[in-house]
């Protein structure tokens, strides 16, 4: 194999794995964003949960939480 040709396939390879890596990149950001929404959207709920658990604590009937918890 000619050097030419061998240095322009390492420099296809070089390329090629740049791009990969961005598009791994862009993923794991986005999917950390995600995380990030859901871990701020489950504090909600919980908030909410504490919230009804308390409110319920004056009513008659203590707050059950369904059998599947």
């Amino acid at each position: 194999m000619s050097e030419p040709t061998r240095l322009e396939q390492i420099e296809l390879k070089l390329s090629f794995l740049e791009r990969s890596l961005n598009e791994l990149s862009d993923t794991v950001l986005r999917q950390q964003r995600e995380i990030d929404a859901l871990r701020t959207r489950e504090r909600e709920l919980k908030e909410q949960m504490a919230l009804l658990e308390a409110s319920s604590s004056d009513d008659a009937e203590p707050f059950e939480r369904p059998p599947h918890y």
